[in-house]
């Protein structure tokens, strides 16, 4: 399957990267869902808002399948977001932002180069001196780790099984006792 965003080798480092921050990162899919939030203005509509109001995992639709369009406030503020502002004005307008795929583009450059064949030892090392980029990766890593399996990761719910959370249930919902318990 193509990326959205990375380049192979990319991807490769990510991919490696999350599997050192959380065990399982790579069969669940986690530098998919990276891959996806990165590269999310390259399909229409953008990978930002899954639609709704149910997965179809219990029952309803499967509208979570289908992603929302965004409003025009909507666009600017994720463009920026994950864009950064690029000298654009209207995403300007509280001073310039680095956006999260150049913040990823120099954090694999930081670890890049024989990363993904070093022991864990080493790779350990690696994100351990970078750590700002190692906690935004994290961030994400979990995110793609234990979120809704529509975005790109948590693939076959292996994150929700690996914490013993049975994943959205609508429209069943939860009895007031499973809302309660400990």
């Amino acid at each position: 399957m193509p990326h959205l965003f990375f380049a192979d080798d990319d991807y490769a480092v990510i991919e490696a990267a999350c599997e050192r921050l959380i065990p399982g990162a790579t069969d669940a899919g986690v530098a998919d869902y990276i891959d996806g939030l990165l590269g999310a203005f390259s399909t229409e509509p953008p990978r930002i808002w899954a639609g709704g109001p149910f997965s179809g995992r219990h029952g309803g639709d499967a509208g979570f399948a289908s992603f929302i369009p965004l409003t025009r406030m909507d666009e600017l503020a994720w463009r920026t977001r994950i864009e950064g502002s690029g000298g654009i004005p209207e995403r300007e307008f509280n001073g310039p932002v680095v956006g999260l795929q150049e913040r990823y583009c120099e954090g694999i450059a930081a670890l890049r180069g024989d990363f993904t064949t070093r022991d864990p030892d080493e790779q350990d090392a690696r994100l351990h001196s970078h750590p700002d980029f190692t906690a935004l990766l994290y961030e994400h890593a979990c995110e793609g780790m234990y979120g809704a399996p529509e975005y790109g990761g948590n693939r076959s719910s292996s994150g929700w099984r690996a914490i013993d959370f049975e994943g959205d249930v609508q429209p069943l919902g939860y009895t007031d006792a499973e809302v309660s318990r400990p």
